[in-house]
């Protein structure tokens, strides 16, 4: 089942997460961040952004959320996205049923593009950005220095609408819940 994610999640998406900070570049983030701070993450986000998580037998096993490409009001039209999945429930087609329900919630709030940051070589992630319809946009080369050595990133992006001239503005995505504008 997929569904919006609570607070009451933290505990959950913290645990697939640990082990990410802990033994990967997959995320640069090098200290494991506390359940706390997951949850404060996690209520910060759903203001404007979605965050949707995977349940199964009443276990979150993965989640996906999208974020703020960059600061300035120019950017508000496209978002960085990010999906964890638990080991255990890999290689069963989660993700790619999480993520197209993350893009279609960020396609209703009037977001037009999705953005997703990749450490290479990343073949799992760059199969799956590539079979959602991303296409490779960039490169920074040795970006992050992480488990002893330097990491490239790839950036891949997907429309997934097209803009607007003038653009619409962006739907906060606690306004698009309270409207009842999704169907979780």
């Amino acid at each position: 089942m997929i569904r919006i994610a609570t607070e009451a999640d933290a505990d959950a998406c913290h645990a697939i997460y640990a082990r990410v900070v802990e033994t990967s570049a997959i995320t640069f983030e090098t200290e494991l961040p506390g359940v706390e701070a997951m949850r404060g993450r996690i209520r910060t986000r759903l203001a404007t952004h979605p965050w949707l998580v995977w349940e199964d037998q009443g276990e979150v096993i993965a989640y996906a959320y999208a974020g703020r490409f960059r600061e300035r009001a120019a950017y508000d039209w496209i978002a960085e996205t990010s999906i964890y999945v638990h080991e255990k429930a890999r290689r069963r087609g989660i993700a790619r049923r999480l993520y197209g329900a993350l893009l279609e919630a960020m396609k209703r709030q009037g977001i037009n593009q999705a953005v997703g940051v990749i450490t290479l070589p990343g073949e799992g992630s760059v199969a799956m950005h590539e079979a959602m319809g991303f296409a490779p946009v960039g490169v920074w080369p040795k970006a992050g220095y992480k488990l002893g050595q330097w990491w490239d990133v790839g950036v891949w992006s997907l429309f997934i609408s097209e803009p607007a001239v003038p653009p619409v503005p962006v739907v906060p995505f606690e306004e698009l819940v309270a409207r009842g504008d999704l169907t979780y």
